[in-house]
């Protein structure tokens, strides 16, 4: 029986607090699986040099936003990586063409082009950032030999994603381990493996990851003992996550439904985000008033001030499917194996190729050093048819907050999510 075409997509972002170092050098997998050259190239190296465009940190930020709202359920935690989706979207629409080329941009708000230059310049930026930071960001695709793909789409993924080909039966136990041997090196084996075996349909996996490990810039104190703080969870039940606090000169942040602080790490340009709504106002009302300009424009507004600061030390996990809060922003055909066109992308004699689904994974901590993020998107694809004494602001996150890792240059979110109920 002649295999399906059944292409797997997948994304990994880890962020962790308490390590130093410079960008990690391309890992290459222990196993049998050696990288080769579909194509012949010289691609021009990616670098700061590239533009962001007048309006597109925004316009990503938008999109961060809606893709949050339409996955979260109200009373429930949402943790989403809108970097991590959008370089896996920006590989998968590389292989798009019409009208499902058409509607990646009216998902995402932006053109091929643009979207290409943004993940460019996200990649740019965050494999060369200071301090104590360290850095990797990878793509790599795997391709079965019975697979026939077209030389623009790899060129494209070769040039603006930086990514390695490897081609090999991708059913076979060494390709899987070859590949998991990937993934573990690039992630520093917080991410051991991704897949266990590949389906029979399977003939191409386009793999994205990134690593990151930040340190506060100013750290919490180390408390001389644990202690708790009383959380009022989004159902009216009280929880007592251990807690952590600071009073000192920090980032401010308000808006006339929110106010918090961002927390820079040492490297000088990322941060946690912390926004608490006013009392009284719920997570959904506040959310729906925001849009793309909304996190610029609180950080562009940003001021020191004393802050005293009170929140709990957390782990947060996600996991869901993505496609149909995709499909609701407007990204419909692809799913659709009688409307989706991805001829860009191959040809396999069992038919066009379709988006199967958009698995998303994503694990947060936060302590007195730091945070600890981590991320896995995969996009499967198949075939069918000094400031003078102010007065004390006072913060407690004791209720449901917003919370996210953010860039705080460019003014866009890598990290997004909602605090809502602690165990």
């Amino acid at each position: 029986m002649k295999k399906r075409f059944f292409p797997l997509l997948l994304s990994f972002s880890l962020l962790s607090g308490c390590a130093a170092g410079a960008v990690s050098p391309v890992p290459t997998p222990s196993g049998s699986v050696s990288p080769v050259e579909l194509i012949q190239n010289d691609p021009q190296p990616i670098g700061a040099a590239v533009c962001l465009s007048e309006g597109l940190g925004e316009t990503y930020s938008a999109f961060a936003l809606e893709l949050l709202r339409q996955s979260r359920t109200e009373g429930e935690n949402a943790l989403l990586s809108p970097l991590s989706v959008l370089l896996a979207l920006g590989m998968t629409a590389n292989g798009a063409d019409g009208d499902t080329l058409a509607q990646f941009a009216t998902a995402l708000g932006m053109g091929r082009d643009a979207l290409n230059s943004l993940c460019a310049r996200f990649l740019a930026d965050y494999s060369g950032l200071g301090g104590s930071t360290e850095s990797t960001l990878l793509n790599s695709l795997w391709a079965d030999p019975d697979l026939t793909l077209n030389d623009p789409f790899v060129l494209r993924c070769q040039d603006t994603y930086k990514a390695q080909l490897f081609k090999a039966d991708l059913q076979s136990p060494a390709t899987v381990q070859a590949l998991n041997d990937w993934v573990s090196d690039a992630t520093r084996g917080l991410i051991p493996s991704i897949v266990d075996e590949f389906d029979d349909r399977a003939v191409l996996a386009l793999v994205n990851a990134i690593y990151l490990k930040n340190k506060f810039e100013t750290p919490f104190p180390e408390p001389h003992s644990e202690w708790t703080i009383d959380f009022h969870n989004a159902d009216g039940s009280l929880s007592q996550p251990r807690g952590m606090s600071a009073e000192r000169t920090m980032t401010y942040l308000s808006r006339e439904d929110a106010q918090g602080v961002v927390l820079p790490y040492d490297d000088g340009r990322l941060g946690l985000l912390l926004l608490l709504p006013d009392e009284g106002m719920g997570l959904t009302d506040c959310l729906s008033a925001w849009d793309g300009a909304t996190l610029s424009g609180l950080l562009a507004g940003r001021e020191e001030r004393q802050v005293d600061l009170v929140m709990p030390k957390f782990k947060a996990e996600w996991s869901g499917s993505l496609a149909e809060p995709l499909a609701a922003m407007g990204l419909t055909d692809a799913f659709d194996p009688n409307l989706a066109d991805f001829t860009s992308m191959g040809a396999c004699s069992d038919g066009p190729l379709y988006m199967g689904d958009v698995i998303h994974k994503t694990a947060f901590e936060v302590n007195e050093k730091g945070t600890e993020a981590a991320a896995v998107t995969a996009v499967i694809m198949e075939a069918g048819s000094a400031m003078p004494p102010q007065d004390m602001i006072v913060l407690r996150y004791d209720r449901p907050f917003v919370y996210g890792i953010v860039d705080l240059e460019l003014g866009v979110p890598l990290f997004l999510g909602t605090m809502e109920h602690m165990d």
